[in-house]
C-alpha cells in the first residue's frame, strides 16, 4: 500500500511516544510514508495536558499539516491519532469530510474514566470518513461494548478492532498495521 499517514499523540504525550515511534517503523516497513506530528499545544509546552481552549488550535494545526502534506505527497492521506489526537482528528474530519482519505483512531477516549455519562460522540453522526478504531479491552475510557454502541452513530464505513488485554496506552501495537492494511486495502 502507498500513501501517507499523519500520526498524532495523546494528551499527556508527544510525537516521540513509544506507540507512535513503533507505528512509524511498522507503517514505513509496510510502504507508507509516516509523519509524527506534535499538536500545537505540545509545540508550545513540553509537558502537561492540553490547556482549556486549545482544541480548536490543535485542529487548526492538524488542518495545516494535512494541507502541507497534500501539497507535497501523492496518494491517499490518512489521519491517525492516539486518544486526544484521535478525538481531534475525528472532530476535524466531521467538519471537513474530504480532508483525509481515512482515519486511524487508537484508544478513542469515548468518555472520561468512571464517567460513562460524559460521552464524546456529538460529532459522530457527521463523520463521513472511513474510520478504523483500535481499542483495548481494558481501556477505562470506554469498554468494547460502549464503543460498539457509540460507533453505530457513525454513518461512514467503520470498524472496531479490539486489542485483548490492552489498556488505554496500547503498548503492543502489533495488530494495528495488519488491521489498517486490511481495512484500507482498496485505497491506493
Amino acid at each position: 500500500m502507498t500513501g501517507t499517514i499523519l500520526l498524532t499523540h495523546g494528551a499527556g504525550s508527544n510525537r516521540d511516544s513509544p506507540l507512535l515511534v513503533s507505528l512509524d517503523k511498522a507503517f514505513t516497513e509496510a510502504g507508507l510514508s509516516v509523519v509524527r506530528f506534535n499538536l500545537p499545544y505540545r509545540q508550545k509546552r513540553a509537558t502537561g495536558p492540553p490547556m482549556r481552549g486549545s482544541a480548536e488550535l490543535d485542529r487548526a494545526g492538524l488542518m495545516e499539516a494535512v494541507a502541507a502534506l497534500r501539497a507535497e505527497k501523492e496518494g491517499p492521506l490518512f489521519l491517525g491519532g492516539h486518544s486526544y489526537g484521535g478525538r481531534q482528528s475525528t472532530i476535524l474530519a466531521s467538519e471537513q469530510p474530504t480532508l483525509a482519505d481515512g482515519l486511524l483512531l487508537l484508544s478513542y477516549p469515548l468518555h472520561p474514566p468512571r464517567k460513562p455519562q460524559e460521552l464524546r460522540t456529538a460529532h459522530f453522526p457527521k463523520l463521513r470518513t472511513k474510520s478504523l478504531f483500535i481499542h483495548g479491552t481494558r481501556d477505562p475510557f470506554g469498554s468494547i461494548d460502549e464503543m460498539e454502541t457509540a460507533l453505530q452513530l457513525i454513518p461512514a464505513e467503520h470498524q472496531l478492532v479490539p486489542m485483548e488485554r490492552a489498556g488505554h496506552e496500547l503498548k503492543n501495537a502489533g495488530i494495528v498495521v495488519p488491521a489498517f492494511l486490511a481495512f484500507f486495502a482498496g485505497l491506493h
